[in-house]
């Protein structure tokens, strides 16, 4: 992103990614019921229409950002076979060590519902 954008620019996305949900909420009263409609009808229109479109998905990394066996969310282009690629933007190197602690912090959270054995 630094290759895009300026300091400023970022913290000011950051901030407002933190804060979002509260500021939809406070605008709408709720956000259960637009936003994952919403979101769920655009990536199904997509894939039927084969749009080849970008979206924030969590899906499982095969090595990508040098992940593996780690369900993440990540840009990717839907399209008629669902994912039809990941798309790997350029991190430096702390955006890549947060990816990384976000890849190990989920990892913690699935094996204790692995251990737990509900499935």
């Amino acid at each position: 992103m630094t290759d895009l954008l300026g300091d400023d620019e970022i913290n000011t996305i950051v901030d407002r990614t933190r804060k979002g949900g509260g500021e939809f909420v406070n605008l709408l009263g709720t956000s259960a019921w637009y936003a994952p409609g919403a979101a769920a009808a655009q990536m199904a229109e997509a894939i039927v229409d084969d749009q080849k479109r970008v979206f924030p998905v969590s899906t499982c990394l095969h090595g990508e950002f040098g992940l593996k066996n780690v369900y993440l969310g990540v840009p990717v282009k839907l399209g008629r076979n669902g994912i039809e690629e990941i798309i790997e933007i350029k991190l430096n190197k702390e955006e890549m060590q947060q990816l990384h602690d976000s890849a190990a912090a989920v990892k913690e959270v699935m094996k204790v519902f692995d251990e737990m054995k509900l499935i």
